[in-house]
């Protein structure tokens, strides 16, 4: 039998080792800004056009690389950060493996110039799917400028995997932020499109999360602070006001490297137990410092999965420092024994005298006389109360005629029903029914129970409707045929609301701001990802212009909106659900009739947008079967 096993050439291994290492732009982006940071680089420029498909150039200041070490860079697991595997056990640089450059020449053209800063000359190299296409020396300013063209040029089958621009925007957005985040010390700028998204000069932790994040965040941090013998902790928290549906703005980093862990996410959200809604996530920005021996940072392609060796002290350290920085704040009730009127609580010495408590009694007091004739003199006694007491009775024997007899009683009077006045949260209305229509009969009464549920009688037995969402159906539909129609009307703001979002979510408000005007939302972006809302639709009332919108990025960052589907529809469904009636509302009496009617006008009254059941049926068997 001939020999069937062959070592693969270079570049089908470069190619299956990109496929780990290199998934979109962003990845390209991470491991250059990462190894740029390593490099001991103060100023760091991100470049991008058409999301990175077209070009990726990452400048820095950093040390460089001499002409050797600019060739031997793009050989696969070349790196200057391991000597031996007991390396593996002490890292705490961001790129170790020596995958990256091997990874990303072998899907796209790369050129890059670099020279260190004590040398003259630089060198400059050019790659086109592995293939060293040129080197030659190159005057150029110190550090490493790299020009990343045709991202997956020579694999197809990958670049047609990629996402819109906006997402693949996002990703990018995403990977730099936690890179600016782990360095305040160093400046950072991402331009794409020649638009200017970043500039984020050098300053300290909070001002960095602030300039990531958005600077209405600056007012919603808690400082973090803990040092013990496993971890030291520092970094931010957010109030518990700033807790959102999605996640989006949790982050850990382990020595300086940003790292996932669920495990350690619920210690964060575990400390806001009662403090926030059960289906929220607080903002967090926690900054771990431990000993490179005690956590495995190689157990996962990406290196974003870290191992402790011992994760069940972290987690109880984790969550004892979010307490008691949520304590520090007055975020969660406490005593406070500061107080200059606080408790007394008396002392007892063995040399003192003991008192017999006394009381003050008035045993002239009789509660049948006018306040007027009562006796205001008291006095304290240590004696029981007089023996005169029957005399607080006088005055009290009676005939039968006074009072009923034990042989008759006197009856117990009931109000009417027409004097009885209902129950707030029982409230009646007598609907006409439609003609041609058996759902109801003439007459019917129609209850709200508990502020929550609307019942009926109907032919074939009791109808419970829940009254928000039969509001969020018949906005639903509304929505719809205001699209179909073209009918949307925006009412203006005399004063319009100034609302800053985050970058990642400015982005993606750009993308669906033609998808909201349809809807009768006029939005007008200023500087810095702040917009003005000068209008809202017509047809909502009671409803904030703000939340409303977040709840609309939300739905998109958390995957409940399909881009590759009709999404006027799924934003139509979202805005329902979000402007609807809030629960335990009580209506009127006209309220609760023009709620039912217009539910039935609707095509489908039975489901919500969502699939959830609109109203229920107890059929008359049903019924029959409880009383037998």
């Amino acid at each position: 039998m001939s020999d069937i096993i062959q070592l693969l050439p270079d570049s089908v291994a470069n190619q299956i080792a990109a496929g780990e290492v290199i998934q979109r732009p962003a990845s390209v982006i991470k491991e250059l800004v990462e190894n740029a940071v390593d490099a001991g680089s103060t100023d760091i420029k991100v470049i991008v056009k058409d999301a990175g498909r077209t070009l990726v150039q990452i400048i820095d200041n950093g040390c460089g690389m001499s002409e050797t070490d600019a060739r031997m860079a793009f050989e696969r697991h070349a790196t200057s950060k391991i000597r031996n595997a007991n390396d593996l056990f002490a890292i705490r640089t961001m790129g170790f493996r020596g995958e990256a450059l091997a990874s990303i020449a072998a899907v796209a053209q790369l050129e890059l110039k670099t020279r260190p800063h004590e040398q003259e000359l630089g060198t400059k190299i050019e790659i086109s799917g592995s293939k060293v296409e040129n080197q030659e020396p190159v005057t150029c300013a110190p550090g490493s400028n790299f020009m990343i063209r045709n991202l997956f040029f020579n694999v197809p089958a990958r670049r047609r995997f990629l996402k819109t621009n906006a997402t693949e925007l996002r990703h990018i957005v995403n990977e730099f932020q936690r890179i600016a985040l782990a360095n305040p010390d160093v400046t950072f700028s991402l331009n794409h499109n020649e638009q200017v998204l970043f500039n984020l000069p050098t300053t300290n932790l909070k001002q960095r999360i602030a300039g990531v994040m958005g600077k209405n965040s600056n007012a919603q941090l808690i400082p973090v602070e803990t040092e013990t013998s496993v971890i030291n902790i520092h970094g931010f928290i957010g109030k518990p006001q700033a807790a959102k549906k999605t996640m989006g703005d949790q982050f850990f980093f382990i020595n300086n490297r940003y790292m996932r862990s669920p495990y350690l996410h619920k210690a964060v959200t575990s400390a806001y137990e009662n403090l926030i809604q059960a289906d929220h996530c607080p903002p967090y920005f926690l900054f771990f410092e431990a000993d490179p021996s005690i956590i495995d940072v190689n157990i996962h392609p990406t290196k974003t999965e870290i191992k402790f060796e011992d994760e069940r002290s972290v987690w109880k350290i984790v969550s004892a420092s979010v307490r008691e920085a949520l304590g520090k704040f007055n975020m969660v009730p406490s005593i406070d024994f500061d107080q200059t009127d606080g408790i007394e609580i008396p002392t007892f010495r063995k040399d003192e005298p003991v008192a017999v408590p006394s009381v003050s009694i008035n045993p002239d007091y009789n509660p049948f006389e006018p306040e007027s004739t009562r006796p205001s003199t008291s006095r304290t006694s240590s004696s029981p109360v007089s023996s005169n007491w029957e005399s607080l009775y006088e005055g009290f024997e009676t005939s039968g005629d006074d009072f009923w007899r034990d042989d008759e009683p006197e009856a117990v009077i009931l109000p009417s029903r027409e004097n009885m006045e209902e129950p707030e949260s029982i409230k009646q209305v007598t609907l006409p029914s439609s003609e041609g229509s058996d759902r109801t009969e003439t007459g019917t009464l129609y209850f709200q129970i508990k502020n929550k549920y609307i019942i009926t009688s109907v032919k074939s037995g009791i109808m419970i409707i829940d009254q928000r969402r039969a509001h969020e159906r018949i906005l639903f539909e509304d929505f719809l045929k205001n699209i179909q129609s073209g009918a949307s009307v925006s009412q203006q703001s005399l004063f319009p609301e100034e609302v800053s979002f985050s970058e990642e979510d400015a982005i993606l408000l750009r993308e669906i701001n033609q998808d909201l005007r349809i809807f009768g939302f006029e939005l007008q972006e200023h500087d810095n990802c702040t917009f003005a809302i000068t209008g809202q639709p017509s047809f909502i009332k009671n409803v904030n212009a703000t939340k409303l919108i977040d709840a609309i990025l939300d739905a998109f960052k958390s995957g409940e909106v399909d881009p590759e589907n009709e999404i006027k529809e799924q934003l139509a469904a979202i805005m329902a659900r979000n402007a609807c009636m809030r629960p335990g509302e009580v209506l009127s009496q006209s309220e609760m009739a023009e709620l039912i009617n217009k539910l039935f006008l609707c095509t489908a009254p039975n489901y919500t947008p969502s699939g959830k059941t609109v109203f229920s049926i107890l059929d008359n068997e049903e019924l029959d079967k409880r009383f037998r």
